[in-house]
């Protein structure tokens, strides 16, 4: 009975784990990523995901911490080089870098942008990178294409990581933030996780994003 209990909540962790990462393995989602046992007279457990004053909770997403393999401080001599050379802050770079691989050098995105900073193939060749997976090479070009948008669009932070994601041409066209949810999340995340990196107060609030417009 116990190895049966702890097979149980081996299959249950994974359970909650798939729905932290956003796959199913074949069993009901978790709404509220909780899950709660009881014993009837019988001695059968039951588990369910559903609050009931029968069950005592037993699991709950928030104890499940993993960093997925992602070793964050591993290129901070890298970052650090070209933010120097760029004249970028560290903390803003570490955050794209953050937000565009998790800090895999491998990643390769479904438009095809390659490594930690995710370099188009075009933006990398014109900036002389020739191997996107190289993590220095990734980074020297992705901080100095990250500071010539910010020459760009005169150190607007928000105007220029929507560059980053979209493309400064989209951004001129829609002369400030494109309507486009996934460029504004984007955003918003870049700014939060610049919050983390840095001990000073960002200027530009992810909270400050004006509403994306309706329709064209």
């Amino acid at each position: 009975m116990k190895r049966n209990y702890t097979k149980i909540l081996l299959i249950l962790l994974f359970w909650i784990i798939g729905g932290i990462l956003g796959f199913s393995l074949g069993f009901p989602s978790l709404a509220s990523a909780e899950i709660y046992k009881y014993v009837d007279e019988n001695g059968v457990v039951h588990f369910t995901n559903v609050p009931d004053k029968r069950y005592n909770l037993v699991l709950r997403k928030e104890w499940v911490r993993f960093r997925l393999g992602a070793n964050f401080d591993k290129y901070d001599e890298e970052i650090r080089q070209a933010s120097r050379r760029y004249g970028v802050d560290y903390a803003l770079v570490k955050a794209v870098v953050r937000a565009e691989s998790n800090f895999n050098p491998q990643a390769i995105s479904r438009a095809g942008a390659k490594g930690l900073m995710q370099l188009m193939p075009g933006t990398a060749k014109a900036l002389g990178v020739n191997d996107s997976f190289h993590p220095a090479d990734n980074i020297d070009g992705g901080v100095r294409h990250l500071s010539y948008l910010l020459g760009l669009f005169n150190g607007d932070l928000q105007l220029a990581l929507a560059a980053y994601n979209a493309g400064e041409e989209t951004v001129l066209r829609y002369n400030g933030l494109p309507p486009y949810q996934e460029t504004r999340t984007y955003v918003q995340r870049v700014l939060q996780y610049f919050q983390n990196y840095t001990s000073s107060p960002v200027t530009s609030d992810a909270s400050s994003l004006p509403p994306t417009k309706q329709g064209g």
